[in-house]
């Protein structure tokens, strides 16, 4: 899979300058073969940057295209069979159910990508030490809990790229390694790339490429 920007200026930041190894107003080309780190600083468009990979939004001058295909052009059809079968993403705001247990919010994905079993979801759950909250509500779960649980979600599914959103920020430092080990295997297998957005804490990994907005 490959993504590229060209141009791109969001619609809210038309008016700001931007350097030349920025993302915005320049070229820059996502390829799934790669892992990438994307480093800015608060403010500076990480989450845009997700949302027009992801297709939720189309607020911007310049040109997104996904597989040599206009962003804008690309149908909802389409953007469900990428989202089911080509771009798992992990969101900042986690975007559980929460009135919903952990299991359930599990259970909803795979139900659409018959990806994993009860058995692997559980092992998964065992690692990030998150398996004796099967049960509990989602809503009523520490923003570290949350963020575990939304990690797990957004591999149960086949993946060619991996787009997280500041994926640890509420995350203990243990946690941090077990979840990177989870996610680091999971691309491996499925010989994924991936694309991680931060404050600028890169957590020990070796980045093939840097992102800069």
């Amino acid at each position: 899979m490959k993504i590229r920007f060209e141009s791109v200026v969001p619609n809210p930041m038309k008016n700001e300058t931007f350097s030349s190894e920025s993302v915005w107003g320049n070229i820059c080309e996502v390829d799934s073969q790669y892992s990438y780190f994307l480093k800015s600083g608060s403010g500076k468009g990480k989450s845009t940057f997700a949302a027009y990979i992801m297709g939720l939004r189309h607020d911007y001058t310049g040109l997104v295209t996904i597989n040599d295909k206009n962003q804008k052009d690309i149908s909802l059809d389409e953007w469900a069979l990428l989202r089911q079968n080509k771009i798992a993403f992990l969101a900042q705001d986690m975007r559980l159910f929460p009135n919903l247990n952990v299991m359930e919010n599990l259970q909803i994905k795979n139900t659409l990508t018959h990806f994993k079993t009860e058995q692997e979801i559980t092992n998964m759950l065992e690692t990030l030490e998150m398996d004796h909250k099967k049960s509990q509500m989602a809503g009523t779960l520490s923003l570290g809990q949350q963020q575990r649980i939304a990690l797990i979600r957004s591999l149960l599914q086949p993946f060619e790229l991996l787009l997280m959103d500041e994926p640890f920020s509420h995350i203990d430092e243990l946690n941090i390694k077990k979840a990177l080990s989870l996610i680091l295997d999971a691309c491996e297998v499925q010989k994924a790339g991936y694309v991680m957005t931060s404050l600028g804490h890169e957590f020990g990994i070796e980045n093939n490429k840097t992102i800069f907005l």
